[in-house]
């Protein structure tokens, strides 16, 4: 049992620029007020430092926006 609790589930972040890249991260990214900046490690360890102007959103991996794709059906050719 105490495996189990141990183990736990892993919550990977997305965190979205409005550049529209990304950063996969294991832990929440936390906001450091004493540089009005959010700070983050990527799952591969690598500290990342972003202003709240430059995130579009910060979401569970599984949760995040998905782009908006629009679908248009095609027409039947006679």
């Amino acid at each position: 049992m105490a495996v189990a609790i141990g183990s736990g589930c892993v919550t990977k972040y997305r965190v979205t620029l409005t550049n529209g890249s990304y950063y996969a991260t294991y832990h929440k990214p936390h906001f450091d007020q004493s540089k009005n900046r959010y700070v983050f490690k990527d799952t591969s360890g690598t500290p990342h430092e972003f202003s709240p102007l430059a995130i579009s959103e910060i979401a569970p991996e599984d949760m995040h926006e998905k782009p908006k794709t629009e679908f248009l059906p095609s027409t039947p050719k006679q």
